[in-house]
């Protein structure tokens, strides 16, 4: 006798179920010693993570093997363990083995990061060390972004099919070890639900819940550096732009599932974004993004005002004044 496919998606917002009992993916009752690490065991070994700090909202610090979240043995070994294990094989290959693999599953794995982090911060939030400025909890307009992307990431556990979208945009870049010194990198941004994680010489960069339109707005860029080798702070300006253009994405799409048939095995999503009444993007405001880049810049001690010297064409080391690529293998500090 075959197991049913259960079809039913689990909405841990609409009670705001966020504890250490509640599987973070079916809501199942558990204990708090089921636990799945946010960050897979595998990824942790290969990059000696266990010890490595991580500042969360309410100034608690926790460590890459300590950030776990409550997790069934159902869903730990039916659909994370699976999910890790496809992963870190095709990591081994490097960029081949990263781009072989099926965008859908790369959108699993990193919002299975994303929003494990997130649901930490949800916890924390009930008995926080100190109250975060802005309370994630109480800002309804994030919640209803949350919501709308744990729908899409319910595809981990159950079968469930995405109508000509996929439900982030997703950039892969290889980096050139020159001078490259970090074999690992990761940051995430929880509002603009933005990240990107480095793994050896291959860099992700992900928006998640933009169903691609980032993607399509910065097409242009992300073309300009296939085939090439990026310097690391090549990577960061890459970065800068994809994260600042999330910042100023200011529409969260809405998914709707097709009635369901008894014979059905999996669910069929459609999508639909109001373009109509709101804008897609906010305008792009230099010195914003110029905020963006210094950030993203701090390693190389690059300031603000060396960014906007030129107000109108901001320091690039990705393009030249064509917007062509321009060839970097050793970082000279700009007079």
């Amino acid at each position: 006798m075959l197991d049913m496919i259960d079809l039913t998606l689990y909405d841990p917002f609409e009670k705001m179920q966020f504890t250490d009992t509640n599987c973070f993916l079916c809501g199942t009752i558990i204990t708090k010693e089921h636990r799945a690490p946010v960050f897979a065991e595998w990824l942790q070994h290969k990059y000696n993570l266990q010890h490595k700090e991580l500042l969360m909202l309410d100034k608690s610090v926790t460590t890459f093997s300590q950030l776990t979240i409550p997790c069934c043995d159902r869903c730990h070994t039916h659909h994370l363990m699976p999910l890790e294990h496809e992963v870190a094989q095709a990591a081994e290959k490097g960029m081949e083995g990263l781009r072989a693999l099926p965008p859908q599953r790369l959108f699993q794995w990193i919002g299975k990061m994303y929003y494990g982090t997130l649901v930490t911060e949800l916890i924390k939030e009930t008995d926080p060390l100190v109250m975060p400025q802005y309370a994630v909890s109480e800002d309804p307009k994030m919640l209803g972004k949350f919501r709308s992307f744990f729908q899409v990431l319910q595809s981990l556990r159950v079968p469930m099919q995405f109508a000509d979208f996929l439900p982030c945009s997703l950039f892969l870049l290889e980096v050139s070890p020159t001078e490259d010194t970090l074999p690992f990198e990761y940051q995430d941004e929880l509002t603009t639900m933005a990240f990107s994680i480095k793994l050896g010489s291959v860099a992700i960069v992900c928006t998640l819940l933009d169903n691609g339109i980032i993607k399509k707005a910065l097409g242009r860029l992300y073309q300009v550096t296939e085939g090439q080798q990026l310097h690391p702070i090549q990577l960061a300006e890459f970065k800068a732009r994809i994260f600042y253009a999330a910042y100023i994405f200011s529409v969260v799409p809405e998914y709707f599932i097709r009635p369901v048939k008894p014979e059905d095995d999996h669910l069929v999503l459609d999508t639909l974004i109001d373009d109509v009444t709101n804008e897609i993007f906010n305008p792009w405001e230099m010195t914003a993004y110029a905020h963006m880049l210094e950030e993203m810049l701090k390693p190389w001690d690059i300031r603000e005002q060396q960014i906007l010297q030129n107000p109108h064409q901001p320091l690039s080391f990705l393009l030249d004044e064509h917007n062509k690529y321009k060839p970097m293998e050793h970082f000279v500090k700009p007079a």
